[in-house]
């Protein structure tokens, strides 16, 4: 390792608080009460609960949710038997693992312990702590063993990461890479260079999944297993074969598939010439591959090839794994972790590779055209669909081959569960999703020649949310979507400056509705080839449901078409803009943000009126509170001065409306402190959810730095006061955010 990486790596486990993980409090602590309650003698009662009903451990205790990452230091990473001390840094990072990508706590625990009985005793004894055990780093033959022996004797999940886990990740890449190639597992040649704990599972596991024994050989550092050797162990000998073949050279002629779990460099272009049609590598030896993936690919043109490396495609990364079969293992309270179980994860980080790839996947891995193919047959590590994916396939097949002790049964109610885990979204946006797809709506895009609202569109489209309408020149959008590989079908696309019967209609309309402001008949119809005209008067004219645009314009450019086509309700005198901030604790609101830049007291509170109606369509409460410097009339200024008269006014006008202010952020957010400070506010001791500014200046200033720095999705701006359903999106809106956007924009039609 160079010495600036050696350095960076020793500063980032040693600064601050030395390791990666600490233990912290679930339940308040903060009084002596709270403490009476989590030690003596409030413990005593989940104390008897349990030593009456056993189960009871899982109700009262965090067992339900920790695994044992246990190690002896005998297999570490490339290194070697370098001892458990040695090891622990490994275990440390396996369980930062387990907790960010599917929320598991992990105790690591690292044995000075090589003999197998003593640690099969060690283990065993540990049962009553742990969920679940995933054994690291233990050299073979003894992991074998000791993993056998742990899963006969105990009755909570046991697996060897070292082993299944690479079988499970290799698994899925190949049957992905032999449907590319259009070839069956059953019939395929395999050559498996390697004998270790890896190499094994991992052919046991193809064993499984369908591959002939017959068509398999196995090699280890002294050449092929055969059946006249004397020197292989039990573990071999069930892989030894008795034909002519003696040299990895000798056995990947005509072979279709080679597994490498072995070293670096064994491999060489004559070898992979000499291999059958459409060959599949996977090289996973690390840090150096069998063969270097760049060589491979230039040696054979039709290869599909896998590494252990992050920087090449199809990367055989382990943490696509354990994490999600362990989950699905936890929440059924499985016995163990089966062959059933790991066949089900197989296929279902297979059939994910399939499927198109979230936009924030691809800006994670700054990659552009990620979509399955020779150099995407396995799902990335950051792919937050992984734990709803694979997940619920564990937890299913534990239940269907007789393992899980607590089935699941609203599997709904268990994948929005998964997503609670993470933050990965919350019920608000769960909600906007199956309003939309109660009755999919037509959404015509003003910007239909930008990839991100293709992206959008094309999951919209297949997830049953609306129907697209793109916009703009059909050849060009065609080309980008075939440059990206994004399908959309009976998609419809306009070109507005060559829909001659619809300019004439749409520009009538348009001088109707603008005759009286200026616009002549010949300038009318010229506006409708703009974009934003033609697809704000396509929803006016009952054409399509909902408009969305902004993406590439400047926000007045793309809100004022819509303002003279559609306009505002009755009894409403200005839009406004409202950004939704999506926490882990709920939807927050915030307006405005992107239309008024000073308000004056009636823009105020014709805004908080439009807020509370459009907050209420969401099934949420509104508590809004007023944000200035000023706490109640504590401080002077015309500010402050202009949201006291509001909240007067609204007070008087709507009682109905939680409102108050004019306050503080600090006082809007913590509802206990505002409660002790000033009793007499309208919104109790409970934290405000919407948020009201006094100008464009202050409001998007809050949103932005949330948005940036909260690492949080934002739906918006989403617009009150139009007549029918009409966004504008922000320049850097996602292609996640957009369909969110997508999703309330559909919510809003259904309801107009």
């Amino acid at each position: 390792m160079p010495e600036k990486k050696l350095l960076d790596a020793l500063s980032y486990h040693a600064d601050g608080r030395p390791g990666k993980i600490e233990v912290i409090s679930t339940k308040p602590t903060q009084t002596q009460f709270d403490l009476a309650l989590a030690y003596s003698p409030g413990v005593a009662d989940p104390c008897l609960a349990i030593a009456e009903n056993v189960d009871d451990v899982y109700k009262y205790t965090a067992k339900g949710n920790l695994v044992a990452v246990i190690s002896n230091g005998t297999a570490v990473l490339g290194l070697g038997d370098i001892g458990p001390e040695a090891s622990k840094p490994v275990m440390e990072g396996k369980g930062v693992l387990f907790k960010i990508f599917a929320d598991i706590d992990v105790f690591d625990i690292e044995l000075n312990c090589k003999d197998v009985d003593h640690f099969v005793e060690t283990v065993k004894a540990m049962e009553p702590t742990f969920g679940g055990i995933n054994l690291e780093d233990i050299k073979a033959p003894e992991s074998f063993e000791i993993e056998e022996r742990l899963k006969e004797a105990l009755n909570i999940p046991i697996m060897h990461d070292d082993q299944h886990g690479t079988a499970i990740i290799s698994a899925a890449g190949l049957i992905n890479a032999l449907r590319l190639v259009e070839k069956k597992l059953s019939d395929v040649r395999i050559v498996v260079n390697g004998a270790g704990a890896s190499a094994i599972a991992c052919t046991k596991l193809l064993i499984s999944l369908g591959a002939n024994k017959d068509n398999i050989i196995m090699l280890d550092s002294k050449g092929v297993l055969r059946t006249d050797r004397t020197d292989l162990d039990k573990y071999k000998q069930q892989f030894a074969t008795s034909r002519d073949l003696h040299t990895l050279e000798e056995a990947l002629v005509d072979a279709e598939v080679f597994v490498g779990l072995s070293k670096g460099n064994i491999l060489t272009p004559d070898m992979i010439l000499s291999m059958a049609h459409k060959p599949i590598v996977f090289a996973m030896a690390n840090p150096t591959p069998e063969i270097d993936y760049n060589l491979a690919v230039a040696t054979r043109p039709d290869l599909i090839m896998a590494t252990g490396r992050s920087d090449y495609p199809n990367q055989v990364n382990n943490v696509l794994g354990f994490p999600f079969i362990f989950r699905g293992a936890l929440d059924v309270r499985s016995t163990a972790i089966n062959e059933a179980m790991k066949i089900a994860a197989v296929h279902a980080i297979a059939d994910l590779a399939m499927e198109p790839v979230p936009e924030s996947v691809m800006m994670a891995y700054n990659e552009r055209n990620l979509s399955f193919g020779p150099t995407y047959i396995i799902p990335k590590p950051m792919d937050p669909r992984l734990l709803t994916t694979v997940a619920p396939a564990v937890a299913k097949a534990a239940m269907e081959s007789g393992v899980a002790r607590n089935p699941i049964t609203d599997w709904e109610a268990y994948n929005m569960q998964l997503r609670k885990r993470l933050g990965i979204d919350n019920d608000f946006v769960n909600r906007l999703m199956t309003k939309a797809k109660t009755a999919p709506k037509r959404v015509v895009f003003a910007e239909a020649d930008h990839i991100r609202i293709l992206r959008a569109a094309e999951i919209a489209k297949r997830d049953g949310i609306c129907e697209p309408i793109l916009l703009g020149n059909p050849d060009a959008i065609q080309k980008m979507m075939d440059e990206n590989h994004i399908e959309i079908p009976g998609v419809q696309m306009i070109d507005p400056r060559k829909q001659d019967e619809n300019l004439k209609k749409y520009g009538a309309k348009l001088f109707e509705k603008r005759g009286r402001k200026g616009l002549t008949c010949f300038e009318a119809e010229y506006q409708m080839r703009n974009r934003n005209y033609y697809g704000a008067m396509m929803v006016e004219s009952g054409d399509a449901d909902a408009f969305i645009s902004g993406l590439t314009r400047n926000y007045p450019i793309a809100l004022k078409p819509a303002l003279d086509v559609i306009g505002m309700v009755d009894n409403t005198h200005r839009v406004a803009g409202m950004h939704i901030m999506m926490t882990k604790t709920g939807p927050v609101f915030f307006a405005d943000t992107t239309v008024n830049v000073d308000m004056d007291e009636e823009t105020v509170y014709e805004m908080v009126t439009l807020v509370n109606e459009r907050v209420r369509s969401f099934q949420i409460e509104p508590r809004i509170a007023l944000i200035s410097y000023s706490n109640f009339g504590s401080s002077g200024g015309v500010y402050p001065k202009m949201m006291q008269n509001v909240v007067k006014r609204l007070h008087n006008d709507h009682p109905e409306i939680k409102v108050d202010g004019e306050m503080q952020p600090v006082y809007a957010i913590d509802g206990e402190l505002r409660q002790k400070r000033y009793p007499f506010n309208k919104l109790g001791d409970k934290s405000a959810n919407v948020f009201i500014f006094s100008g464009l200046s202050s409001g998007n200033a809050v949103y932005q730095i949330m948005r940036s720095m909260g690492n949080m999705d934002a739906i918006g701006p989403v617009l009150l006061g139009f007549k029918k359903s009409v966004h504008i999106l922000h320049h850097s809106s996602s292609v996640r955010e957009i369909v969110n956007m997508i999703a309330l924009a559909v919510g809003e039609a259904q309801e107009k």
